[in-house]
């Protein structure tokens, strides 16, 4: 295995729980490159009802970057109001120039300002720090990276705090953001809460004890049903007009008016949402199996220099996930926020709907990940602060 060739050859797991282990991740390699974007002001968007845009944006990053390297494989994690990833040194321009353009899309097309930034891993060691990379399949189709070690959290803070920086490029091309879809409603909670977890270790935890932390909460999230996973079975509503119909809109227009956009977008919505309903293939497309396909690929849980969870909660397991890490909280093991909502929001990329190797972003609809992490730094005064 070749620098180059790290991550395409790195084995998956097809266990979730078996991530929970430190031995299950390997470090990057040396000469590869560590790149994070943060929405900035992502809890008062929340506030303001446009977490869909935040998610959508976040789920851009890896939609422009999935494209500019025409599908090859490469290690990313989708954190709710941005994105982080990892590249060879032979596609360091390439995330560079992708970061940037996508600062001056997001600003000019949302007014939305993005922070992005690069680091290279020998910056991060020198701290003492480490990324470390695990492959999780969710499927013969496709996978999800997870990160620990510590150097992701750290180069999140550095980019708050602008360094490392990728400057904004005013006069780029729009990202090409292909198969890029946000038009599913809102999932409701069906146990009652969405629960939206965010445990980091604190300062000097060892990965032994945390890994132990986090075999607890999946213990606990395993007596849900599914193991909470918030997308049941028949999948998320395609309600008219979708709710994220302008939003993927005003991400795909091109040289095309927004509004043309909308036409082709409500036009397409409406014939799959026919397909949907009736249940029966058309060609080579069978609905029934698209959404179990999107079921299985969506990140509801990850590794993320943490412990990251979107359950469909019942009250009581909820007390009890709280209880367990007020506990280790005050053992100094863990930093941790929780935020409850009623419904899951899913945002796509979507290569191909008559491929299996889509992707699905899972989120609280009502704050999510971001005001859990706000939550953590209000109560820690640390960890992965708000936007």
């Amino acid at each position: 295995m070749t620098t180059d060739t790290f991550y395409s050859g790195l084995a998956s797991t097809r266990s979730f729980d078996s991530l929970a282990a430190p031995e299950a991740f390997v470090p990057l390699p040396p000469d590869w490159h560590l790149c994070c974007t943060d929405i900035v002001n992502s809890t008062g968007l929340a506030a303001a009802g446009r977490y869909k845009t935040v998610n959508m944006i976040g789920a851009a990053v890896i939609a422009a970057m999935r494209n500019a390297l025409e599908g090859e494989a490469f290690p990313y994690v989708f954190g709710g109001d941005g994105a982080s990833f990892a590249v060879p040194p032979r596609h360091k321009d390439t995330a560079k120039q992708v970061l940037a353009g996508l600062r001056s899309w997001t600003e000019a097309e949302f007014g939305v300002s993005l922070r992005a930034a690069m680091l290279p891993m020998g910056w991060i060691r020198a701290e003492g720090l480490d990324v470390r990379i695990a492959r999780y399949a969710v499927s013969e189709h496709a996978d999800f990276a997870m990160f620990n070690g510590g150097g992701l959290a750290w180069a999140e803070a550095q980019m708050k705090a602008g360094a490392f920086e990728v400057p904004a490029a005013p006069h780029a091309a729009p990202p090409d953001l292909n198969g890029l879809s946000c038009r599913w409603s809102n999932t409701p909670a069906r146990n009652g809460i969405i629960l939206s977890v965010v445990a980091q270790p604190a300062p000097g935890t060892s990965p032994r004890a945390f890994a132990r932390l986090s075999a607890e909460l999946l213990d606990l999230a395993s007596e849900l049903a599914e193991d909470g996973h918030p997308v049941p079975d028949s999948g998320p509503k395609l309600r008219f007009p979708p709710s994220g119909l302008a939003l993927e809109a005003q991400a795909s227009r091109g040289k095309l008016p927004v509004i043309l956009r909308k036409f082709y977008l409500f036009s397409h919505s409406l014939f799959a949402g026919l397909i949907f309903a009736l249940k029966r293939p058309v060609g080579a497309f069978d609905p029934v199996h698209y959404l179990s396909v999107l079921k299985a690929h969506s990140d509801f849980r990850k590794f993320d220099d943490g412990l990251k969870m979107t359950l469909d909660c019942t009250p009581a397991i909820s007390t009890r996930i709280r209880d367990r890490l007020q506990q280790a909280a005050g053992a100094g093991l863990v930093h941790f926020g929780l935020h409850e909502q009623d419904a899951a929001m899913v945002t796509c990329i979507v290569p191909s709907p008559v491929e299996d190797d889509h992707v699905h972003f899972v989120d609280g609809a009502g704050g999510g990940y971001t005001q859990a992490a706000a939550n953590l730094a209000a109560a820690f005064g640390g960890g992965k602060n708000p936007g």
